[in-house]
């Protein structure tokens, strides 16, 4: 769809699209609606710059914002209500098969000072394969000042469906040995890192070792404090009650093979979700919309 804002791009073996409004750019990959690059004019990257991330066909990619859906993680982990929605005996790949299908772009149009993309993920005659549910998904991106990502699924079939879902967004930090997240003091979190112990967060998030925790209940706002890029990046997420927050640190980080060894000081994960008791139901006709805005304020 053609339009000044947006230009196709080739980067390897996936087709791209690069956005530019109000001193932004964007770069969202077709392959998985994902996001794989946002940057304000003058101010450092909000998206992990991955200089190892892998675009190749069929594989997720490591950085940005990956959509996952209909599953969280690995399949196995996730509610029994979510795992009966698959009718398949191959292998669940984790996080769902939204984030390597092709989607479309459907619309792009200026409203005011603000940029609005959107992108659909067609559903196939007779469902996905192995998910025989007719549940239409559209990614909407909103550019002005900040960055607006919303995930809209609507159940159009005539069955109940539940899904496991995640924003799953790396974002760019100075050092993640001195970034700091507040809004978390107080909240119930599974450490799954530390064999899914339920534990109790106390004042606010450092980080100084691997770091892979669920946290329950979580509020509406959140926020990286990052003193090193005297910034303040912060989430306001919608339709979410809880929200994973992942860094690899120095082991797992030299077993990925699209990351660089050291690559996990520059990147921390904090992803909007619905895992766990959390998931999303939707009968016949239902919608529900996931999402999150992205702001960087000056400390």
């Amino acid at each position: 769809m053609p339009t000044p804002h947006v230009e196709t791009v080739k980067i390897d073996e996936l087709d791209c699209w690069r956005i530019r409004h109000n001193g932004a750019e964007l770069m969202v990959a077709q392959q998985g609606a994902h996001i794989f690059s946002y940057q304000r004019e003058g101010e450092q990257p909000l998206i992990w710059p991955n200089p190892e991330a892998v675009f190749k066909q069929g594989k997720g990619i490591r950085t940005g914002v990956p959509v996952c859906w209909p599953w969280f993680g690995v399949f196995e982990r996730n509610p029994q209500s979510v795992k009966a929605m698959r009718q398949s005996d191959q292998p669940a790949g984790a996080h769902g098969f939204a984030r390597t299908a092709l989607w479309a772009l459907a619309e792009t149009a200026v409203e005011g000072e603000t940029l609005r993309i959107e992108l659909v993920l067609p559903v196939p005659a007779g469902g996905f394969p192995g998910w025989p549910h007719q549940v239409e998904l559209k990614l909407s991106l909103l550019l002005d000042d900040q960055l607006h990502i919303h995930l809209t699924s609507h159940n159009c079939g005539t069955d109940a469906v539940t899904f496991s879902q995640a924003l799953h967004t790396y974002f760019a930090v100075s050092d993640v040995r001195n970034v700091q997240v507040e809004g978390l003091d107080g909240l119930a979190y599974i450490d799954t890192a530390d064999g899914w112990t339920e534990k109790q967060q106390a004042g606010l998030l450092h980080f100084t070792a691997e770091t892979d925790r669920i946290y329950l209940d979580t509020p509406a706002q959140l926020s990286i404090v990052d003193k090193d890029w005297q910034r303040r990046v912060q989430l306001t997420s919608e339709g979410s009650k809880s929200t994973v927050i992942w860094n690899p640190w120095t082991e797992r980080a030299k077993a990925l093979d699209d990351m660089a060894d050291d690559g996990w000081q520059g990147m921390l994960c904090i992803e909007t979700a619905n895992v766990l008791d959390d998931v999303v139901s939707l009968a016949p006709g239902e919608g529900h919309t996931l999402g999150v805005r992205i702001t960087s304020l000056a400390l």
